[in-house]
C-alpha cells in the first residue's frame, strides 16, 4: 500500500464531518476552561493534621540563643547539590527549584548547605516530598533553631504539635479577598516577635490540581532595598518601624477564639542585614507594620504606602509558585514577604508550616547590596536609578 492511501472499504460510508466527530469523542484529554474536578476527601489521610484552636495561655516570649546553620554551609552548596538531579532559578533575584533531593534524609552537611542556599535565594522549592512527614518537618526545623509557637492561628488536632501552624481552607469556604487590599496581604510571618522567624517550611498536603489556583508568591526584600535610590536607602537605614500583633489578636477574639499569648508591639530596624549573606534588605511588613518611628504620621503613611507598592508590584522582585500535593517551599522569613492567592474554590487547601526563631533584627552599616555585589562579581551593568534617559516599554 502506498503511503497516504487507505483501503476504500474502511471509510466508504463515513463523511468528513463524522471523522472529525469521532476523533473528538475518542480524545483522552478532558478539559473545561478554568475548571478542575475537586478531589474526594471521604477517607482523608491527614485528618489528624486538621486545625484546632486550643484554649490555653502561654507566657511572653523571651530571647533564645540562635546560631545560624547557614554559616556552616558550603558557599557552592556542593553537599546539597551532589544528590540533585536538576536545579534552576526562577529569576535572578529570588526563587530556586531543586529536584532529586529527599528532605527527610538530609545529612547535617546538606542541611547546612540548604540553610545557606535559602538565605541566598530567599525561597527554595522541592517537589513531591512524600517522605517529609510532619515529624521530619519538625526535626529539620529544630535543627535550624527553636521552633516558634503561634499565638492565634490553628494547630493540628493531634496533640503535641503546638509548634506547627495549620493552613486549612475547606471545599465550602468563602473567598475572603474583599476583606483586604492586595498589598496588605503581603507579609512576613510574625515580625512583631522579638526574634522573628528565619528558616520556614510549608508543605501542601492537599490542594487544587495544577491550574486550580492557590498559588503562593514571594517577594525579595534584598531586591526591594536595591530597587530604591541611594538617597532613599540611606534615609530608611536610620529608621525603625513598629510591628504590632494586636490586629491579628483582635481578629481571633472577634471569632471567639483564644489568644494564647498576649499581643506585643515591637520596634525593629526598617533595614536589616542578613548575617549569612551580609546583604542589606528591607525589613518591612505590610501586614504588621503600623508606623515608622520618629517622623510625622503623614510622612510615615506615605512611606508605608510607597514600600507596599515596591514590594507588591515590582515584578523582578517576585516569584510565583504553583503547588502540587506534597510540594515544599523553604524560605528565609528575614528577607522575604509572601502572599497567598485566592480563587481556588471549590478545592480544599491544606498545608502545614514549621519555622524557627532567628536572631533579633539588626542593621549593620557594613552590610552590602546584593545587586552591587553581583554587578561586580559577574560584570552586570549597573541599574539606572535616576530616571533619566529615553526608552520604549520593555515588551
Amino acid at each position: 500500500m502506498a503511503p497516504g492511501l487507505v483501503e476504500p472499504t474502511q471509510y466508504n460510508d463515513i463523511k468528513p464531518k463524522d471523522i472529525k466527530a469521532a476523533s473528538i469523542t475518542d480524545s483522552t484529554i478532558k478539559y473545561t476552561p478554568g475548571r478542575s474536578i475537586p478531589e474526594s476527601h471521604e477517607h482523608y489521610e491527614h485528618e489528624d493534621l486538621r486545625p484546632r484552636f486550643p484554649d490555653v495561655h502561654w507566657p511572653p516570649l523571651t530571647e533564645v540563643p540562635y546560631q545560624d546553620k547557614g554559616f556552616e554551609g558550603d558557599p557552592h552548596f556542593r553537599n546539597l547539590l551532589s544528590a540533585a538531579t536538576d536545579v534552576f532559578d526562577y529569576n535572578p533575584k529570588i526563587g530556586t527549584e531543586i529536584h532529586g533531593i529527599d528532605l527527610a534524609n538530609l545529612t547535617d552537611a546538606q542541611k547546612n548547605d540548604l540553610a545557606r542556599l535559602i538565605a541566598t535565594r530567599g525561597v527554595v522549592f522541592f517537589r513531591d516530598q512524600r517522605n517529609f512527614d510532619i515529624e521530619a518537618q519538625r526535626e529539620l526545623g529544630k535543627y535550624f533553631g527553636t521552633l516558634h509557637r503561634h499565638a492565634t492561628t490553628s494547630v493540628p488536632i493531634r496533640p503535641g504539635l503546638e509548634d506547627v501552624h495549620v493552613v486549612f481552607t475547606g471545599e465550602n469556604s468563602q473567598d475572603m479577598r474583599a476583606m483586604f487590599t492586595p498589598t496588605f496581604l503581603w507579609h512576613s510571618d510574625v515580625t512583631y516577635e522579638i526574634q522573628p522567624p528565619s528558616y520556614t517550611s510549608l508543605k501542601v498536603l492537599t490542594g487544587p490540581p495544577r491550574g486550580g489556583g492557590g498559588d503562593t508568591l514571594w517577594s525579595s526584600q534584598y531586591a526591594a532595598y536595591d530597587a530604591l535610590s541611594p538617597s532613599m536607602q540611606k534615609y530608611l537605614e536610620g529608621l525603625t518601624a513598629m510591628h504590632s500583633a494586636e490586629m491579628q489578636a483582635q481578629g481571633s477574639r472577634d471569632l471567639g477564639r483564644a489568644v494564647r499569648r498576649d499581643a506585643v508591639i515591637t520596634e525593629h530596624p526598617l533595614v536589616r542585614v542578613n548575617p549569612v549573606t551580609g546583604w542589606k534588605s528591607l525589613f518591612f511588613n505590610p501586614g504588621f507594620v503600623t508606623k515608622i518611628v520618629g517622623i510625622p504620621k503623614t510622612e510615615s503613611d506615605a512611606i508605608i504606602g510607597y514600600l507596599n507598592e515596591v514590594i507588591a508590584t515590582t515584578q523582578e522582585l517576585n516569584v510565583r509558585f504553583q503547588w502540587n500535593k506534597n510540594d515544599v517551599a523553604f524560605w528565609d522569613n528575614r528577607v522575604c514577604n509572601h502572599s497567598a492567592s485566592y480563587g481556588f474554590a471549590p478545592h480544599r487547601r491544606h498545608a502545614v508550616r514549621v519555622c524557627c526563631h532567628g536572631e533579633r533584627p539588626v542593621f549593620d552599616p557594613a552590610g552590602k547590596s546584593q545587586e552591587n555585589e553581583f554587578a561586580e562579581r559577574y560584570g552586570i551593568p549597573k541599574v539606572n536609578k535616576d530616571g533619566s534617559g529615553i526608552v520604549n516599554y520593555n515588551d
